[in-house]
């Protein structure tokens, strides 16, 4: 039997995808969680062959837990099941260590092949989820004095501004700035704002 860790913080979700592998023969629902500190928790517990996993959770988001969960559970494979527009979680997600990723409208017969081919110890990345990834790279994680001067410039503040806000040089901000441009492939801090607020990069 592949024994199977639900992890998704909307219980409609959870309730309907135990239904649909409970039907299957050689799979088992052992156990769910609604949130990412939750998921790491069952899968120290329960130890399953697959954890079912959403990006985007509560108290612990989906990339941290599967981080977690490779170190703490290293037994249990994680599946990936998001939506478009979450490239960058799902390819530091994989970076992380999980072995399959399908988006939430995939038919049902996909995800039982994915986590069939999982539980063998194989990889399954729907074709869609490749196809975003290629055509919306993923981008280099920015460091956490980054992402303070990235929220600032989404609030509009000048390197001035942030300057006085942390204490440091006018010109230190604009060496950070000109880093956070060229890492996220920005032209100017318009488009370092539009490209954040679309990929999420300040969502905690």
């Amino acid at each position: 039997m592949i024994r199977i860790l639900i992890a998704d913080d909307h219980l409609i979700v959870r309730t309907g995808l135990a239904a649909l592998l409970g039907t299957e023969k050689d799979m088992e629902v052992v156990g769910q969680a609604k949130n990412g500190i939750e998921a790491v928790r069952e899968a120290m517990r329960l130890n399953p062959d697959i954890v079912i996993m959403d990006l985007m959770m509560p108290k612990k988001n989906g990339v941290d837990a599967t981080v977690e969960i490779a170190e703490k559970a290293p037994g249990a494979r994680v599946v990936l099941l998001t939506t478009f527009g979450a490239s960058d979680g799902i390819a530091h997600a994989l970076a992380a260590g999980a072995k399959g990723a399908i988006l939430k409208n995939a038919d049902n017969a996909e995800l039982v092949r994915a986590i069939r081919k999982v539980a063998r110890g194989g990889e399954f990345i729907s074709t869609e989820i490749r196809q975003q990834l290629e055509a919306d790279p993923p981008i280099p994680e920015l460091t956490p004095r980054q992402l303070e001067i990235l929220a600032s410039m989404v609030r509009g503040l000048t390197d001035r501004d942030i300057a006085n806000q942390l204490g440091i040089r006018q010109d230190g901000v604009n060496d950070h700035v000109r880093a956070i441009l060229q890492k996220i492939g920005a032209a100017n801090r318009t488009e370092a704002t539009a490209i954040a607020i679309r990929k999420h990069l300040l969502d905690t």
